[in-house]
């Protein structure tokens, strides 16, 4: 069984979506019918859902590209009073995209990280692969992504159906691949050695926090400004998803060895999930990581 898992990020989600392209492109065909479970947690929802549907991963990119500025326009200076960004464009792309489709309409196993911060515990959303129930099926594709995408601070809880709010999944599973595995053990009753896993990151930032006389940290430390915008740099939670993604990969490496692929870069400074001006920069690196595994990645998705 051949699961593909894809990491948050924000507008970093170029990143794997160039890779996916670039195999989209080698093996003449979409990228969904290639896995037998998709899985992505915030950013990476969107693009799982995408594969899920055999949608092109070039007209993807394109979406990301018009819509990242619009996206991550600021609707305040500061955002402690209110969210830094509305998720007005953002639900606009998701309903262009996968309009009026629910889950019970997927056959393609789904799997969507997120929080239902209403009850306070992890949540998934899940496709139509006989496992949730008629109520979790009729939520519609474009409020489960929504659901994963939606960052505190940055973007509102989703309101799914009256039912809960929701928020970013990348709290817990930023790289979904333990949720698939997992999956895949307890549900499909595959054994391990049955598993194989492609994990796709959107960059390792170099996230430092300087050493200061200053012994008491506060806000301005965790989440520092940018000057002269004011804009709130989300520092901790860019370090918390970073550490969670790279520990799913360390243990999901010893349990899956050579049958867990991860695709991923430094990018040697810090890329704020929210700053658009990286996405032609993250689009390049997506193609040279490819072009580097390209042996791997062939070698991975012509095992049977």
């Amino acid at each position: 069984m051949k699961l593909l898992c894809i990491d948050g990020g924000g507008i970093r989600g170029v990143f794997p979506i160039a890779i996916l392209k670039a195999i989209e492109e080698e093996f003449g065909k979409p990228v969904g019918s290639l896995f037998d479970v998709i899985s992505g947690t915030s950013t990476g929802s969107i693009i799982a859902a995408s594969v899920a549907l055999n949608r092109s991963m070039g007209e993807l990119m394109d979406r990301y590209e018009f819509y990242g500025e619009k996206i991550f326009v600021k609707k305040s200076k500061i955002g402690f009073f209110t969210s830094v960004y509305s998720d007005r464009y953002l639900r606009r792309l998701l309903k262009q995209a996968f309009q009026d489709l629910t889950l019970g309409e997927i056959k393609k196993p789904l799997l969507i990280p997120a929080v239902d911060i209403t009850h306070g515990k992890p949540y998934v959303h899940r496709s139509d692969f006989g496992y949730s129930s008629e109520k979790e099926l009729s939520v519609k594709l474009w409020d489960a992504v929504l659901s994963s995408c939606s960052a505190p601070i940055y973007f509102p809880p989703n309101n799914v159906n009256n039912q809960f709010l929701s928020i970013d999944g990348g709290l817990w599973a930023n790289n979904p691949s333990l949720v698939c595995l997992t999956e895949a053990l307890h549900h499909f009753k595959m054994e391990l050695e049955e598993i194989q896993i492609l994990s796709i990151g959107t960059g390792q930032q170099n996230i430092a926090f300087k050493m200061e006389e200053n012994k008491y940290w506060g806000i301005r430390q965790w989440l520092p400004f940018r000057f002269p915008s004011l804009k709130i740099t989300p520092k901790l939670l860019d370090l918390a998803m970073d550490l969670s993604s790279e520990s799913v990969s360390y243990h999901c490496r010893l349990l899956l060895s050579d049958r867990y692929l991860r695709l991923n870069t430094e990018l040697l400074e810090e890329v704020p999930f929210d700053d658009f001006t990286y996405t032609a920069k993250l689009k390049e690196m997506g193609k040279q990581v490819f072009e580097r595994n390209k042996g791997k990645i062939t070698a991975f998705l012509s095992e049977s």
